[in-house]
């Protein structure tokens, strides 16, 4: 367990000092915005499809540092994926962040860094910075133009 615990602050602590896939992106497809009013994290998210594949994805905020390395580790893994993909993932993550032990526990080598994430369940009240890319990913290419807020 110390092993993942370590995992858990050097990714979260290397996203958030250098976010990857930072800024805005020109001609995006989906641009969503995402607050989450009980941390202040807020962000935007713009995505490029190219049919049903994520081409580009990026991403504007500020939040703490959980948010921001969610947000950083979201736009790596989701480029190249297609909408069913991204789906299914968006489901894994939120288990592994939010299950109560009873759904099918993802498996943590199959996500990779993201498997860092993990760490958040033993801060509850943290779950909804780490979930707040992932949520503004789902209602981008769901094709929402609503803010998604985490309350």
């Amino acid at each position: 367990m110390n092993e993942l615990q370590e995992l858990y602050r050097e990714v979260i602590l290397d996203h958030n000092r250098r976010p990857r896939n930072f800024g805005e992106l020109e001609n995006a497809d989906r641009v969503v915005e995402g607050v989450n009013p009980l941390c202040g994290d807020s962000m935007k998210l713009y995505v490029k499809l190219d049919g049903e594949r994520v081409s580009d994805i990026r991403f504007t905020g500020a939040g703490c540092a959980i948010s921001v390395a969610s947000s950083s580790l979201m736009t790596e893994k989701a480029k190249g994926n297609s909408i069913g993909e991204l789906k299914s993932l968006f489901d894994r993550v939120h288990e592994m962040l939010t299950g109560d032990g009873t759904g099918a526990a993802p498996d943590i080598d199959e996500m990779d860094k993201l498997a860092a994430l993990s760490g958040v369940r033993a801060y509850p009240t943290r779950v909804k910075c780490a979930t707040l890319a992932w949520h503004a990913l789902i209602g981008a290419i769901s094709g929402s133009q609503d803010r998604i807020s985490t309350e």
